[in-house]
């Protein structure tokens, strides 16, 4: 499992459809769809309309991977910070019961607003 207590934060790209890691597909229920796909060097991580789930690449050749599924039903709060005219990376705080906060920061272009919106459909619901 990722080390989501001792990371400070979680430095994301995101990423196109296509990108995404082939194995994401086998976990996802009926009904269950991809919405954003975000990248580390080795790592992914996918938010669903149903949770978030993490791919954490470990080892020289990256055979291994260790997957995690964080349900929305376990967010008791979350936070955006949008990017500004210096600080160009967008910010998302999650609150979950059982980990506390989970930080993650989106480098590059992405539309945190929209992307609260659809967060707040499936945590809110």
């Amino acid at each position: 499992m990722i080390d989501f207590q001792n990371s400070e934060i979680f430095k994301l790209k995101p990423i196109e459809h296509d990108k995404i890691r082939e194995d994401f597909h086998k976990f996802l229920i009926d009904g269950e769809e991809i919405f954003a796909a975000f990248k580390t060097i080795r790592d992914q991580l996918v938010f669903t309309n149903k949770r978030i789930i993490a791919a954490n690449v470990q080892g020289i050749t990256g055979s291994k991977v260790d997957y995690t599924s964080l349900p929305y039903s376990k967010i008791q709060a979350f936070s955006v910070e949008t990017s500004g005219s210096l600080d160009l990376d967008c910010e998302i705080e999650l609150y979950l019961s059982g980990l506390g906060k989970v930080r993650f920061e989106i480098k590059g272009e992405f539309d945190l607003l929209s992307f609260n919106k659809l967060i707040s459909e499936h945590v809110l619901a």
